[in-house]
């Protein structure tokens, strides 16, 4: 199968799903054509996924890297309040890559989490790499004019909240550094019969299974270690909370955490001009995170507040709004874990103690001159 064999098909998958109506011409032209209207603001961003940096090609299945790079689109467009409409996918594989099943089962995962959102997929293009995968990423989405939530709007006594808990994503990537690994339930079908004959659920999501250290999948410790490594591998964008938030004018400012929370924290405020008091009581860790750091010399506080690729949203709210914020949305909870200041610096409170926070969260060309 060559290059436009492939897109054809892909065109073909693209328009038998449901789509989006405003969509002209999708894939097939030298451009998409979206029907424009005037009352909307357009959200547009894009994510590079790079093999070896971003992700490991044998720890990561080409499903679940698919689910990924729209993932990481759809949390950056939900940061800015703002509906997913349309996206856009690059991909670049080595020749041997391009052979096998790999860009069948990328687009199956891609296509699944799109669907989920109602997202139309309306372009792309497909590339040969002589080595290494490298996916690029394009979601846009929309807004009510003048809608788009900033990081810049941050006012001093906002109080700032985050989605869901913090700290499994780096933890998942600590244990796939340590020889954790994916594998489909069908290769390991003799456990998969054995959970059924002992009542337990049926096995419809990849297991996680490890080389370089020992466990049993099918323990309670082999169970919090799938969780993790799936935490890292297939994150779940907080899209409803973007737009509840959005849309009913709730958040004053909003990021999505995907370098850490100390880092795009300081992102937020260094661009609103203000500083941050965080309660450390209040960071809502993993409770998974909190079980396989004790036996691994991993401090839990410290990948929750550095670990990144958690993509929750991290969002401040005026005192007289937090009254409003709805408990869950899509079963997700919030967390407030601390208040804008006047003051520049942002600072961790634990018990009788307050120091600055650096922000150490991970950063592309860290140790280049």
């Amino acid at each position: 199968m060559n290059e436009f064999d492939f897109i054809r098909r892909l065109r073909e998958q693209t328009e038998s799903r449901k789509r989006s109506p405003r969509v002209i011409k999708g894939i097939g032209d030298d451009a998409s054509v979206i029907r424009e209207v005037g009352d909307r603001d357009l959200i547009i961003t894009t994510d590079l996924l790079v093999e070896g940096t971003d992700f490991y090609r044998d720890a990561t299945p080409p499903t679940l890297l698919g689910h990924k790079a729209l993932a990481v689109s759809l949390s950056d467009v939900a940061a800015m309040g703002a509906r997913p409409r349309w996206s856009m996918v690059s991909i670049g594989l080595p020749v041997e890559i391009w052979r096998n099943d790999f860009k069948e089962s990328f687009f199956a995962g891609y296509l699944a989490l799109a669907d989920q959102y109602g997202v139309t997929l309306v372009g792309g293009d497909v590339s040969e790499s002589k080595e290494q995968i490298v996916v690029d990423s394009i979601v846009i989405g929309e807004v009510s004019p003048g809608g788009a939530v900033l990081r810049s709007t941050a006012q001093p006594g906002d109080q700032f909240f985050v989605t869901g808990n913090l700290g499994s994503a780096a933890a998942g990537l600590k244990l796939i550094e340590r020889g954790a690994r994916v594998s489909s339930p069908t290769v390991r079908e003799g456990h998969a019969s054995r959970r059924e004959a002992g009542g337990r659920r049926q096995d419809l999501e990849p297991r996680a299974v490890a080389t370089g250290f020992y466990y049993d999948a099918y323990t309670t410790e082999g169970d919090t270690i799938e969780r993790l490594v799936l935490r890292q591998l297939r994150p779940q964008p907080r899209v409803g909370w973007g737009i509840v938030l959005g849309e009913e004018h709730l958040a004053t400012s909003m990021v999505d955490i995907s370098d850490g929370l100390s880092s795009d924290l300081g992102h937020l405020c260094r661009e609103s001009n203000v500083g941050a008091l965080i309660e450390s009581a209040n960071i809502p860790i993993d409770e998974d995170v909190r079980k396989i750091c004790g036996r691994r010399a991993l401090d839990p506080l410290a990948l929750a507040l550095h670990g990144g690729e958690d993509f929750e949203l991290l969002f401040t709210v005026s005192r007289e709004n937090v009254a409003r914020l709805p408990k869950r949305v899509d079963g997700v909870s919030i967390s407030q874990i601390g208040e804008i200041t006047r003051e520049s610096d942002i600072r961790l409170a634990e018990k009788n103690r307050v120091w600055e926070l650096k922000p150490q969260g991970f950063e592309h060309f860290k140790h280049v001159g």
